[in-house]
């Protein structure tokens, strides 16, 4: 994620916040190797796509339709290729691994 975000201009396009105030968001980058390109790369969108985040189904409601089917599809097929955290076996949820809970 830092290098696909690091020292880059982004957007972050939201319209709401969680209950501890933070913003639930999509963060819109430039794709990298095109300085002049719009910020079209959806950098949450990539990291399901490679199996470094979960996809918070909690949140789907906020999320367009579209948006939602994307990032439902994306961790899917991470799934189903074994990338990234799917690889191990028994992979644990964020909020799991916080409570301390295996």
């Amino acid at each position: 994620m830092s290098t696909m975000v690091f020292g880059k201009e982004v957007d972050v396009q939201w319209n709401k916040r969680d209950r501890y105030q933070r913003i639930v968001g999509k963060v819109m980058v430039q794709p990298s190797g095109c300085p002049t390109c719009p910020k079209t790369l959806d950098a949450g969108l990539a990291q399901l796509t490679l199996g470094l985040a979960w996809w918070y189904q909690k949140y789907a409601k906020g999320q367009s339709t579209e948006d939602a089917g994307r990032y439902e599809f994306a961790e899917q097929e991470a799934r189903a290729k074994r990338a990234g955290l799917w690889a191990d076996a028994d992979p644990v949820p964020p909020c799991d691994w916080r409570r301390g809970e295996p």
